[in-house]
C-alpha cells in the first residue's frame, strides 16, 4: 500500500476497490475494520479532541484484530469447524494488507536492546517503560506479547 495516505484514507479506498471488484471477503473485512475504528474513534473523542485517533492506534487496533482471529482460529480448529478457520484466516490476510512489514526476531531483539539502553532499564520493574516506548516506535510492526517476552527475557538477563 501506498504510505503517502493516511491509513484511514487507504481503508476507504480499499474499501471502493473491494466493492468495484465484487470481492466479497475483502469487502466483509474492510468493512469491520472500518466498523471497529468508529468505535475507536468515538471512544478517545473529547470536547477538545473532534478527530479521529492517528495511525499508530488503528495500526494497534488491527493488531488487536488479528490477535482476536489467531485466537478464534484456534478455538474453531479443536472443534473442528475448518470453515471458520479458513474464513479467520482470510479475514487476517486482508487486515495484514493494511500493517507494515513485520519485524523478524532479530530485528524485534536489536529494537528491545534499543529501547532498554534508550530507557535505563535495569531490571524487570522498568519493563513497563521499555514495552511503552517500543509501542510508541514500533506500533503495526512487532507483535508485542512476544516483544514482551523477549524484554523480559532480556532484562532478566
Amino acid at each position: 500500500m501506498l504510505r503517502d495516505k493516511s491509513l484511514r484514507d487507504q481503508l476507504n479506498e480499499a474499501l471502493k476497490d473491494a466493492m468495484r471488484a465484487r470481492d466479497a471477503a475483502a469487502l466483509g473485512t474492510i468493512r469491520l475494520i472500518l466498523a471497529k475504528l468508529k468505535e475507536v474513534d468515538i471512544a478517545s473523542r473529547t470536547e477538545a479532541n473532534r478527530e479521529g485517533v492517528a495511525d499508530d492506534k488503528i495500526l494497534s487496533m488491527m493488531q488487536g484484530m488479528i490477535k482476536q482471529r489467531n485466537e478464534s482460529i484456534a478455538l474453531y480448529d479443536k472443534g473442528g469447524r475448518q470453515d471458520l478457520v479458513d474464513k479467520e484466516k482470510a479475514e487476517i490476510v486482508v487486515i495484514e494488507r493494511f500493517l507494515p512489514q513485520q519485524m523478524d526476531e532479530a530485528a524485534v531483539q536489536a529494537a528491545v536492546n534499543e529501547a532498554i539502553a534508550a530507557a535505563g532499564a535495569k531490571s524487570i520493574k522498568d519493563m513497563g517503560g521499555v514495552m511503552a516506548a517500543l509501542k510508541t516506535r514500533y506500533a503495526g510492526q512487532m507483535d508485542f506479547a512476544k516483544a514482551s517476552a523477549v524484554v523480559k527475557k532480556t532484562l532478566a538477563g
